[in-house]
């Protein structure tokens, strides 16, 4: 399998199972951030989530350009891990880019991977639906976006409380 969607939703144990998915495989294991700190508490959960991944993993941050940065950096010897998609998606609409355009390169990017990615997002459709317009948007581009990469990729996993469920 080359390329993986792992979904779930807060603190499902998504990124944990994705991280010790990609570490099984063999190659340099690249993390490929689109979190962005926006403020002291993110900052220091990005902190802590590059120290519990340890010596073995380096890091870039794609928290807009992530389709060119995996063209840039896929390799057949390279794993990259990508978390996550709902906060790049999030990135894009504050930012006024066109979602679907940008999604489209991200396909294009899966489909051209030289080695495996997986590539982390949020299922953000299974709670009430949000009351004002920015928040049912933003729900809606993450559905699509989840949609259109659970399509392109080889492997969907759904994680709820720590269990992985295989959908593809």
């Amino acid at each position: 399998m080359n390329s993986l969607l792992v979904l779930g939703g807060a603190r499902s144990g998504k990124s944990r199972y994705a991280q010790a998915r990609a570490e099984v495989l063999d190659g340099e294991l690249l993390f490929v951030a689109t979190a962005q700190a926006f403020d002291a508490e993110m900052a220091e959960r990005i902190a802590r989530h590059r120290a519990d991944r340890g010596q073995r993993w380096s890091t870039i941050e794609a928290p807009l350009e992530l389709a060119a940065t995996l063209h840039a950096e896929s390799r057949e010897d390279r794993v990259l891990l990508i978390d996550c998609l709902t906060l790049w998606t999030s990135n894009l609409l504050l930012a006024e880019r066109d979602i679907a355009a940008a999604t489209d390169q991200l396909i294009e990017a899966i489909t051209d991977a030289a080695g495996p990615l997986i590539l982390v997002a949020n299922e953000v459709g299974l709670g009430i639906v949000p009351d004002n317009t920015l928040a049912r948007r933003f729900r809606d581009e993450a559905g699509r976006v989840n949609q259109r990469v659970a399509a392109a990729v080889d492997g969907v996993v759904f994680v709820a409380a720590g269990l992985p469920l295989k959908l593809k």
